[in-house]
């Protein structure tokens, strides 16, 4: 009877500990980063600015800094206007949360469809995020992305 007691006991102890790393994983940037790869994916503006707090800034490759709703919305309806979204993809991510502050790094692939046509621009790059947990839900309030640098040149042959 003792040993079936403490066996349960461990059991609810091991099931409560992957439950709550598992739901660790679904928390913070982590969260954001697929609801901000979703919403690009189905080119939908609201739900990509509503990714952002009210204060948030974005710095896009190529772009001035975006402060604040109204001008990440301008920054992401230009985009969305112009362009098809084909791919929003977020790859190598890293994430730490401690409390209601979470980061998150790693890398991305954002393609886009000229809706003007033309040939497709397909981004490769690097991200790193700051995202806060505001009244329960989670928001980026730094969002950083830069594209990879060229290829270094090849050295020449003596």
């Amino acid at each position: 009877m003792t040993k079936t007691f403490v066996f349960r006991g461990i059991l609810a102890c091991a099931l409560a500990l992957a439950a709550f790393a598992a739901s660790a994983e679904d928390t913070g940037a982590a969260t954001v980063d697929a609801a901000w790869a979703k919403a690009m994916k189905a080119g939908d503006l609201d739900a990509v600015v509503a990714c952002y707090a009210e204060d948030a800034v974005l710095w896009l490759p190529g772009a001035p800094e975006a402060r604040g709703s109204k001008a990440i919305r301008e920054t992401y309806a230009g985009m969305l206007a112009a362009n098809t979204v084909t791919e929003a993809s977020i790859m190598n991510a890293h994430y730490e949360t401690w409390q209601n502050i979470s980061v998150g790094w790693g890398n991305f692939v954002l393609a886009l469809q000229p809706k003007a046509g033309g040939a497709p621009a397909v981004m490769h790059g690097r991200f790193t995020d700051v995202a806060r947990q505001i009244k329960g839900r989670w928001y980026y309030v730094a969002d950083q992305a830069s594209a990879d640098p060229a290829p270094a040149p090849a050295a020449a042959k003596p």
